[in-house]
C-alpha cells in the first residue's frame, strides 16, 4: 500500500467494513503527533550535544536556555530548507546520511573498547559480566522487573521512525518492494548495532550516577569523558552530532509527507494550503514549513524548564507506538482472507511477528506513562506527564470526530 499516508491509510484499508474511517482517524492523528514532535525533539537533543561539546573545550562556559533555543531553531530552519528540495536531492542527502550513520556506529562500537582509559584510572579494561548482567541499576522506585521494562523507553524513542520509507513511497520507484524492504532493513540494522552499542556502554561505564547528573546536561558526552581521553571523546561526540543532524533531517522530511497526506483528506484547518505541491521542486514545501513553524513554537518550552520541554517530546514514543500498533493489530487479528500480500512480505513469519508486536506494545504503552519515582517522592516536577500531553489532544480530535469529522472523513486519499 505505497502511499504517503502510510499507517493511517493502511488502517483505513485493513479495518473491518464500516470501521476504516475511525481507525484511520485515530491512527493518523496519533502518528501526526509523533511526527510533528520528532524533528524538534531530535534537534533539541542535538543542540544540547553541540553545546556540551563547547563546554568540554571551554569548561567555564555554561549553555543558557536561549542559546539552546536559538541553535535548535537554526537547525530546524536548515532541515526545513533541505526537506523543501527536489526529491532527488533529498534522496541523495538521506543516502549519504544513512550510510554515514551505519559506518559511524561501527566505528564507535570498535573505538570505545579499543581506546578506553579505564586502566589508567586503576580499573579493569571492562566491567565483569557478573556486574553487567547481575546488577540492576536502581534508577527508579519500582521493583527491578518494572525498572528493566522502563529502561526500554530510550530505545523506543530512538527506534520509532520505521514508517519513514512508507511516507516517501510516492516519491520513489518500485515502492511496493523498496518501502517494506527499507523498513525491515532499517529496524534490523538499527536493532543489531544498537544492541552492540548498549553492550559496549554497559561493559565500560564507570559511574552511572555521575553520567546522569553531569553538569554538561548531556549523558552521552559525560559517559564518553568518563571512559576515554578527552580528544577521543570529542571525536566520537562530533561523529554523533553528524548522525544526529541526519536523524533530525529524516524526521523532518517524514513528518512533512505525513502532513501533506493528511491535508489531502482535509484533516487540518487550511488544508488547501498544506496539500499544495511546489511546481518547481515537486515536493510539499508548504507542509514542510507548516511543521517547521509548529516545531519551533514547541521548542519555546525550553524556557519553561526540563519538565516542560520533556513533557511535550515524551509523547513521540507513545504516539508512534499507538499509530504503529493499530494497523498491525488489525492485520494480524481481524483481516483474515481479505488481506492480499504485496511482492515483498514476511511470509509465514508475518502472523507471529504481528502477534509479538501487538503484545509488546500493549505491555509497553502503560510503562511509557510511569514516573521514575513513587509515593512521597513523587512531585509535579518529577511526574511523567506523557499520558496527559498525548491524551489531551487525542481526546480533542475524538470529540471532533463525534461532533463533525465522522460526517466527511473517509480515511484515505
Amino acid at each position: 500500500m505505497p502511499t504517503s499516508g502510510g499507517l493511517y491509510y493502511a488502517s483505513a484499508v485493513l479495518a473491518p467494513p464500516g470501521y476504516g474511517p475511525l481507525a484511520a482517524w485515530i491512527t493518523g492523528w496519533s502518528n501526526w503527533l509523533a511526527q510533528v514532535t520528532g524533528a524538534p525533539s531530535v534537534d533539541y537533543a542535538l543542540s544540547a550535544m553541540i553545546l556540551a561539546a563547547v563546554s568540554i573545550g571551554k569548561p567555564s562556559y555554561t549553555p543558557q536556555p536561549y542559546q539552546i533555543w536559538l541553535l535548535t531553531t537554526l537547525i530546524m530552519l536548515i532541515h526545513g530548507c533541505i526537506s523543501s528540495m527536489p526529491t532527488r536531492w533529498i534522496a541523495t542527502f538521506n543516502s549519504y546520511g544513512s550510510t554515514f550513520n551505519i559506518i559511524a556506529l561501527i566505528i564507535v562500537v570498535i573505538l570505545i573498547p579499543a581506546d578506553t582509559n579505564r586502566t589508567d584510572q586503576g580499573l579493569p579494561r571492562f566491567s565483569s559480566s557478573s556486574e553487567v548482567w547481575g546488577t540492576i541499576y536502581p534508577g527508579t522506585d519500582f521493583p527491578p522487573g518494572v525498572a528493566i521494562l522502563m529502561s526500554f523507553v530510550a530505545v523506543i524513542w530512538t527506534m520509532s521512525g520505521y514508517d519513514a520509507p512508507f511516507h516517501l513511497s510516492e516519491e520513489c520507484s518500485n515502492a511496493n518492494v523498496a518501502s517494506p524492504r527499507a523498513i525491515v532493513m532499517t529496524s534490523g540494522f538499527g536493532g543489531l548495532f544498537g544492541w552492540f552499542l548498549q553492550l559496549v556502554t554497559a561493559y565500560t561505564v564507570i559511574d552511572i550516577d555521575s553520567v546522569i547528573g553531569s553538569p554538561l546536561g548531556q549523558p552521552w558526552a559525560a559517559y564518553l569523558l568518563q571512559v576515554m581521553p578527552e580528544k577521543t571523546a570529542l571525536a566520537i561526540l562530533g561523529i554523533t552530532i553528524v548522525c544526529g543532524f541526519s536523524m533530525g533531517q529524516g524526521c523532518m522530511v517524514a513528518a512533512s509527507r505525513v502532513t501533506y497526506a493528511y491535508a489531502r483528506d482535509d484533516c487540518f484547518p487550511l488544508s488547501r494550503i498544506w496539500k499544495r505541491v511546489n511546481k518547481y521542486t515537486q515536493t510539499p514545501v508548504n507542509a514542510v514549513w507548516f511543521n517547521t513553524v509548529i516545531g519551533i513554537t514547541l521548542t519555546l518550552l525550553i524556557f519553561g524548564g526540563v519538565v516542560a520541554i520533556g513533557a511535550i517530546f515524551s509523547i513521540a514514543a507513545i504516539a508512534a507506538f499507538v499509530a504503529f500498533t493499530i494497523p498491525i493489530t488489525i492485520r494480524t487479528f481481524f483481516v483474515g482472507t481479505r488481506f492480499h500480500k504485496g511482492p515483498w512480505n514476511l511470509g509465514k513469519f508475518s502472523p507471529v511477528i504481528g502477534t509479538l508486536a501487538t503484545c509488546f506494545t500493549a505491555l509497553m504503552i502503560p510503562i511509557l506513562c510511569l514516573p521514575a519515582v513513587t509515593g512521597s517522592n513523587l512531585t509535579p516536577s518529577l511526574m511523567n506527564w506523557t499520558c496527559l500531553v498525548w491524551g489531551a489532544p487525542m481526546l480533542a480530535v475524538m470529540i471532533w470526530w463525534v461532533v463533525d469529522a465522522h460526517k466527511w472523513f473517509k480515511g484515505m486519499f
